[in-house]
């Protein structure tokens, strides 16, 4: 008690930080297990993850304890890096359709497309830092697509799940070595698509834009 009688406010717990080498740690195992994931699929071995973060497999064992868990967390750091470009771009490039050529070249850069072998299985699609992420992720694309429209510079006819769906495909290998060689024509691709997105357009689309709610609906 106090000496006027009150309680004595408790100490405040203290949470300790994360070191910066535990922080770089996990940021290369991360990172490692996305570009393995490309190359072999959400079951690439995890000695392979930890010879190429560069750390033991204790290490990776200690930032994630299962295959689950890293999956997990790979798809919510692309997630996270590919939604910091989209915001990037909104807020810096005042031209919308280089806005949203940056962010498409960039999203691919960030490997976007190896999160649909990811997302199967035992994936939990109702994670709320997932479904968090996607809002944001959605919203963040679905401006860069309204101010292309607005501008008069991205066709009409297009909407943003036609820009995801074309985005995973072309930044996505098959998994196998005998694929990856065609990362090298990524961005010669995605630049091709682009320029179909110029408005005027030049042709009529077959069926309707491919809307978000569309990709939803299809677990896509």
């Amino acid at each position: 008690m106090s000496a006027a009688g009150g309680a004595v406010p408790a100490k405040p717990v203290r949470v300790p930080r994360p070191r910066a080498d535990a922080l770089r740690n996990r940021e290369r195992i991360l990172a490692a297990a996305r570009e393995a994931f490309v190359e072999y699929g959400p079951e690439a071995a995890f000695d392979e993850i930890a010879r190429r973060a560069g750390v033991g497999n204790a290490t990776l064992y200690r930032h994630f304890a299962d295959r689950s868990t890293l999956v997990h967390q790979v798809v919510l750091y692309v997630m996270d890096q590919v939604i910091e470009h989209a915001e990037a771009v909104l807020a810096e490039e005042p031209d919308a359709f280089a806005a949203l050529s940056r962010f498409t070249h960039a999203a691919a850069d960030e490997r976007i497309g190896a999160l649909c072998p990811m997302l199967s299985g035992d994936f939990d699609r109702e994670h709320p830092e997932l479904l968090a992420a996607k809002d944001r992720l959605e919203a963040a694309v679905t401006e860069l697509l309204a101010r292309g429209h607005r501008a008069g510079q991205v066709r009409p006819d297009v909407a943003a799940g036609d820009l995801m769906m074309a985005l995973s495909q072309l930044s996505r290998p098959l998994p196998g070595t005998g694929c990856l060689d065609v990362d090298r024509f990524t961005h010669r691709h995605l630049q091709i698509f682009l320029d179909g997105l110029r408005a005027p357009a030049r042709s009529v689309l077959p069926g309707a834009a491919a809307t978000l709610d569309d990709l939803r609906r299809d677990r896509m």
